[in-house]
């Protein structure tokens, strides 16, 4: 019982949603080329697609963002936190979360539609983009890195992705994996204690950059 009740925490979906991701089985390649309309009941990192999502107030922002919930948007939100306080200021509009849009450009974006991916200011940052060019800055990109250290693994970055898209982050862990849910943990104590989590972090002091560097 414990442990039905712990996959079904990290899910942060119902029984029935964790049905669906057993027999949806491992996460799914890419469609083929020409055919860009996402089929599989799973999205690309394993997830149950959704049909609908709930949605999230970004915390000191005016923007609302569609996840799935539980832990999953704790982590999610974490990082949209992140970027408005430490990068720039979140406006409606800015944020993408859940879509029940099939037609995609990459596997990675499939995500979206399980609620376990956000892209912060898309048009920006869009898919396939001259990063050299009209990439994220390196005081943003050096953001981004501490964010995905303190992450440890849980989140990944379209940056690191191919083909490249900056605004994309998305669960890097499948259903049940316990590492989202001691992630979500931490985040929730540091939201809790005074001069810790989103808006007290300084990603440019020395010993995060080291820490940073050392998680890359």
């Amino acid at each position: 019982m414990t442990t039905s009740l712990t996959r079904r925490r990290v899910l942060g979906l119902g029984a029935g949603a964790a049905i669906a991701v057993a027999a949806a089985g491992p996460a799914q390649a890419a469609p083929p080329a020409g055919d860009r309309a996402w089929t599989k009941r799973a999205s690309a990192n394993g997830w149950p697609i959704l049909d609908h999502a709930g949605k999230f107030r970004v915390e000191g922002t005016n923007v609302d963002v569609s996840l799935a919930g539980g832990d999953v948007a704790t982590v999610l939100l974490y990082v949209a936190r992140r970027f408005a306080y430490e990068v720039d200021m979140l406006l409606p509009g800015d944020l993408q979360g859940h879509t029940t849009e099939r037609e995609i450009g990459s596997a990675f974006e499939s995500n979206h539609l399980s609620g376990t991916a956000i892209a912060i200011r898309p048009t920006h940052y869009p898919l396939g983009a001259d990063v050299k060019n009209t990439g994220m800055s390196e005081a943003e990109q050096i953001v981004v890195t501490d964010i995905l250290a303190d992450c440890e693994g849980v989140i990944a970055w379209g940056g690191h992705l191919q083909p490249v898209k900056q605004s994309h982050f998305q669960l890097a862990v499948g259903p049940g994996d316990l590492r989202l849910m001691k992630l979500a943990d931490r985040i929730q104590g540091w939201n809790s204690t005074p001069g810790r989590g989103a808006g007290t972090i300084d990603a440019f002091a020395p010993a995060r950059r080291r820490r940073a560097a050392r998680f890359t």
